[in-house]
């Protein structure tokens, strides 16, 4: 598996990426995840709606729990023909605690827990650390990557701005 340095930090330190550079234009990995029913769930189950899939360490970190919230309040403004993920690799009970808790409502999280096929596939996943790091793609009807945000250090928030523009544009 291909690996990338140079690319996050955390605190200042150095990560390495595992799995590929995607770029705009790519076709967006279909992988499984698992639902907060530890059910597995396609990505391409989604069908065809613009998809925002935010990819962050752990919900239960403020800058996580900052961020889902955000997009989750975003979310309740666009259109239903709009899915916004956040995939995280905290286990789905905790996932679903943590939205209960948080009072999510539109944004689905989903657990890459199991082998990590999201981190790897998406070029998100920090070796040393197992986690995933936070990272925000926009996703087209067709499953093509339209906009790609790979915050470079991971304790800093990602461009909301930018990223739902993106997926009002695709609506």
């Amino acid at each position: 598996m291909e690996e990338r340095s140079g690319i996050i930090t955390m605190k200042g330190n150095p990560l390495v990426l595992v799995g590929p550079a995607l770029k705009v234009g790519d076709k967006a990995p279909d992988v499984e995840l698992a639902g907060n029913d530890l059910q597995p769930v396609m990505l391409s189950s989604l069908g065809r709606k613009v998809a925002l899939y935010a990819s962050v360490p752990s919900l239960d970190t403020p800058v996580c729990d900052m961020e889902t919230r955000r997009f989750n309040e975003a979310a309740a403004n666009l259109s239903d023909d709009v899915a916004v993920i956040t995939i995280s690799m905290d286990l789905p009970f905790a996932q679903k605690r943590w939205c209960g808790a948080a009072g999510i409502d539109r944004v689905v999280t989903l657990s890459d827990y199991r082998n990590a096929s999201f981190g790897e596939a998406y070029g998100v996943l920090i070796k040393d650390l197992r986690l995933l790091a936070r990272a925000v793609f926009v996703l087209d009807s067709a499953r093509t990557i339209r906009y790609l945000e790979i915050v470079k250090e991971v304790t800093k928030e990602p461009d909301y701005e930018a990223a739902l523009n993106a997926v009002t544009g695709l609506v």
